[in-house]
Order: C-alpha cells, then structure tokens, then sequence
C-alpha cells in the first residue's frame, strides 16, 4: 500500500492518512517519513497528511455521532458499566483526550467517542489538527535527527 501511495505522489498520502486514520488498520508513516526523501516538500507533505489524516478522524467523529448506535450495539459489545465509565472520563478530560488522537490503537476510537459523547466540531477540530501536526513534526524530527547520525 505504501509502495501505490508513494507512486500517487500528494494524492497518494492523502488516500493512505485518511484510510489509516479511521478504523482500517494501515500504517502511513513509512509512506510520511520518505516523502521528503524522494524530493516532496516536507511542509506539503505535513499539510496533505495532516488533512488526510483529520478527514479520516472527521469520518470516525460522524460514525460515533450518527451511527454509534447502530455501530456500537451491532458490531462491538460494551458493557454498560465500561460505556458509563468512558463517558465519565470523556466528559471530565473531553477534548484533551483528543490531542492523542494520533496515538496508534487508542486514537480512533477517541474520534469516535467525541462524536457519540456529541462533542462539538470547533474543539474536535482544534485537539485532533493539533495532535496530527505534531505527530508529524515529532515524526520529521525524528527522521532529520536519524539522518544527521548517518
């Protein structure tokens, strides 16, 4: 996947940033971390995947919103006691929570939470861009500092 992403160019890291914020399980920082490499402007590639990845946790925020219902009483089992505890914690740290949006495992289903905890759209949208620009700043971080070693 990564291999089709890089061959996309911009387009292709906005596929797989937006596929990987959401529920499916992929992996975009292989396809981020070599961009710059390949000759992409590291400023554009932090602005596509950073809108790529807020467009998926966008889907996440309207599944939890719309249909977490359906979603949640169909395909996973909560028990009550577990629903009334994140919702607790949700509504006591709210919209902090979702700075860790980019965490792997934990931050998509945050985005999820926030739209069936009806969280609004201005803080979601702050606290999820947020987290995703630094991601990917600690990311280019990261991979300058590695390639000063070498």
């Amino acid at each position: 996947m990564t291999d089709l992403a890089l061959s996309l160019g911009y387009t292709g890291l906005f596929l797989i940033t937006f596929l990987g914020s959401t529920i499916v399980p992929l992996s975009s920082e292989v396809a981020v971390f070599a961009m710059p490499f390949l000759g992409y402007n590291v400023w554009l590639v932090i602005l596509v995947a950073t809108a790529g990845g807020f467009t998926g946790n966008l889907v996440n925020y309207y599944v939890g919103l719309k249909g977490s219902g359906f979603v949640l009483s169909r395909y996973v089992t909560v028990k009550p006691q577990r629903w009334q505890q994140a919702e607790r914690y949700f509504q006591r740290w709210g919209v902090y929570t979702l700075l860790f949006s980019w965490l792997p495992v934990i931050g998509d289903p945050l985005t999820i939470i926030a739209g069936a905890f009806r969280c609004h759209l201005l803080p979601f949208t702050f606290w999820v861009l947020l987290g995703k620009i630094v991601r990917y700043l600690i990311i280019f971080g990261v991979a300058s500092s590695l390639v000063e070693q070498f």
